[in-house]
């Protein structure tokens, strides 16, 4: 039997339609909308694609978003200042500066400069620290959204073999702190592990992050398993396809998500979340 599609693009819009009621409610608490700065240095290819399926998104949930782009030799000091003046503004609830930043601005610097309540990409050091003891600001996006699609499918956690393949600070880590709070059994491995399917062979949810086309293979995954494939990659023909084979792994997982239109979407909707997580936080209201 083939596995089930775990469709991220439509839990997506089904929770982005709900955030855009609740946004005209905290706006009429806050006397504005819930407002989303985005920073954009440089003209990355990928980067712009994302920015701009992140402003659309906040157009379409009653979300004011701000796009500032920043030509690619913006210096780090002139990128601070711009972070520094939207900590300051009551107006805006939530900050991403788009990663990769270019080579000459120290990333860890510009992230650790956004005020933690405004820190909705869940990147900095307090939110990421507080994650560890179960207690975040704001969940990193992708996996925090993966959480939310494993909910959506019923998948029982507690007590599962969770593998994460990729060790990232922005999904690999952070996507086994949010597994063992939900009570698996994780392992977390690399595309260097040695012998790898051993690991994989084992998991009854198996969440791929490498950045490798087709990096798993339907004989490294468990029959029954519930697969997340957290990569997107562009192959020379212009196809887009994830980090597992999906096309075979289907008649081996019990469920899978597709890309594109599972996890990524999920991203998108998860950061909109956050924003008004910001914003409703600033009305009183339990956010």
């Amino acid at each position: 039997m083939p596995a089930q599609r775990l469709d991220g693009a439509a839990l997506a819009q089904t929770i982005r339609a709900q955030i855009a009621t609740e946004a005209l409610d905290v706006a009429k608490r806050l006397g504005r909308p819930p407002g989303l700065a985005v920073v954009l240095v440089g003209e990355n290819p990928a980067s712009q694609v994302y920015v701009r399926n992140k402003v659309k998104a906040c157009g379409q949930s009653n979300i004011h978003s701000e796009l500032i782009p920043l030509p690619a030799n913006t210096q780090e000091a002139e990128l601070l200042a711009v972070v520094a003046e939207l900590n300051a503004r009551a107006d805006i609830d939530g900050i991403l500066v788009q990663l990769p930043l270019p080579e000459h601005i120290d990333s860890h610097r510009v992230i650790e400069a956004i005020a933690p309540e405004k820190d909705v990409d869940g990147f900095h050091l307090s939110n990421a620290g507080a994650l560890m003891v179960g207690r975040p600001l704001f969940q990193p996006c992708t996996p925090f959204g993966v959480m939310r699609l494993l909910e959506h499918a019923g998948t029982t956690l507690r007590g599962a073999e969770a593998v994460v393949v990729g060790a990232s600070n922005i999904v690999g880590k952070p996507m086994a702190l949010m597994l063992q709070a939900a009570g698996a059994t994780v392992t977390i491995c690399n595309s260097k592990t040695r012998d790898l399917s051993a690991h994989t062979r084992r998991a009854d949810v198996l969440v791929v992050a490498v950045g490798r086309p087709h990096f798993i293979q339907a004989d490294q995954i468990k029959p029954g398993a519930v697969v997340i494939d957290v990569g997107i990659n562009r192959l020379p023909s212009g196809e887009l396809v994830g980090d597992v084979d999906t096309t075979a792994a289907m008649s081996v997982a019990s469920a899978i998500t597709p890309v594109p239109g599972g996890v990524g979407p999920m991203t998108i909707a998860m950061l909109l979340e956050n924003t008004m997580t910001a914003a409703r936080r600033k009305t009183g209201v339990p956010a």
